[in-house]
């Protein structure tokens, strides 16, 4: 892999049966498989006034920017171009590191890179943070041009429809006309199966994993518990809470009922069990006892230091809103008109997001005649697969990728 610079400091780095080995001066980090290695977020601002962009709400929104990273080359005519759409509470560092002292890389980096399922040294990734997010891209801790202060809860609803359309203008400016693929799990299942309406001309290749066309009441009724608990803190202030504490408290809960969420009956129980925290028997208080608790605990104090508490109520919103059916109410009708090929994908143990709303999406696709590939893969993970079952899905996504691909034999073109 051979010598870089990056800033002042001399990068070595090289391979030992497929573990990538990066020296960073007196750092080191082993990673498996190929690194894209340090990545910088870049930022495109547009819709400036009176140019704004039409939201669903009926209000506009202006000027927007979006924080973006991107991974691999382009190729001459812009046809190996892969947007991943993250989840929930994702943003757009998907793979590499910021700097060599970065604990983490990228929350896809085990799926992107060189020799990985989406393969740097074949494809262009790009992923960028959603409008109402607070990692880079406008949302409601950014500053409203018209008052000099955050947004806080004056930021207008935004649906996964504007999500998407924020997506698109950042594409245009990359000087793209179509992209080869759109995939993201979870909500990012929902702006990909969302790209593929919208503008069906611009999506080759659509993989939704771990997601639906539409929130059940169960889902909706857990996000609405988590609003509850984060609108409900003491310190939430009618969401102008910037500069002060903020909802840490209601946060950490809204976070905590997500995870368990995220979770399978079975994973839960390999993971924890009933097994005590510092101790073989009970204590007979309220004290944290159980590991399942303090591990609950932890997930939503480290939550609380990386994200913000109104983002997160108008991210669950816009899950909540979207249906795919609409306006029709037939998602067959709907469906008609997408021009990609589908590489659907869901988990056995998945609650969240069950598999019979997959395959109801498989449906409603193969009436319409359109080419659809379908996979329920056996795990005991829960919703969490998409991010874990990194062996089975990196073959499935390859091996979809590789068949329509136009430089292969096997291409439907």
């Amino acid at each position: 892999m051979g010598d870089c610079t990056v800033g002042a400091k001399v990068v070595s780095s090289y391979q030992i049966n497929n573990i990538n080995i990066v020296s960073f001066g007196s750092v080191t980090v082993i990673e498996e498989g190929g690194s894209v290695g340090i990545v910088e977020t870049k930022y495109y601002t547009f819709a400036e006034p009176p140019n704004e962009l039409q939201l669903e709400c009926g209000r506009k929104l202006g000027p927007i920017t979006l924080a973006y990273e991107t991974y691999g080359e382009m190729n001459a005519d812009k046809s190996n171009c892969i947007l991943v759409l993250h989840a929930l509470t994702g943003d757009a560092h998907a793979a590499g590191r910021h700097h060599p002292d970065d604990p983490k890389p990228g929350w896809w980096d085990n799926m992107i890179g060189p020799g990985k399922a989406f393969d740097t040294n074949k494809y262009y990734i790009i992923c960028s943070n959603i409008i109402s997010g607070c990692k880079g891209s406008t949302g409601p801790s950014s500053i409203n041009p018209a008052t000099g202060k955050p947004y806080a809860l004056d930021f207008p609803m935004v649906t996964i429809a504007d999500m998407v359309n924020a997506q698109k203008a950042l594409i245009d400016h990359l000087g793209i006309k179509q992209l080869m693929c759109v995939v993201g799990g979870s909500m990012g299942g929902m702006q990909a199966l969302q790209w593929t309406v919208a503008y069906p001309d611009m999506v080759r290749l659509a993989i939704p994993i771990a997601t639906s066309a539409r929130l059940s009441a169960q889902a909706i009724a857990f996000d609405a518990v988590g609003r509850h608990a984060i609108m409900t803190d003491p310190d939430f202030n009618g969401g102008n809470y910037y500069g002060g504490p903020g909802p840490v408290r209601g946060l950490a809960t809204a976070r905590m009922i997500g995870h368990i969420t995220y979770m399978s009956d079975r994973s839960m129980h390999e993971k924890f069990g009933r097994g005590f925290q510092n101790a073989d028997s009970p204590a007979y208080d309220f004290v944290t006892e159980f590991k399942v608790e303090s591990y609950l605990n932890y997930r939503g104090a480290s939550f609380v230091e990386r994200f913000d508490a109104n983002s997160y109520l108008y991210i669950t919103k816009a899950m909540d809103y979207f249906d795919l059916s609409q306006p029709s109410g037939d998602l067959r009708k709907e469906l008609s008109k997408v021009k990609a090929s589908f590489l659907v994908i869901s988990f056995s143990s998945d609650w969240l997001f069950p598999s019979y709303m997959s395959k109801e999406i498989v449906s409603a696709l193969r009436r319409n005649n359109k080419d659809v590939t379908y996979a329920e893969i056996q795990s005991d993970y829960g919703h969490d697969a998409f991010l874990v079952e990194v062996d089975t899905l990196s073959r499935l996504i390859v091996n979809f990728l590789e068949y329509f691909d136009p430089r292969n034999r096997h291409s439907d073109e």
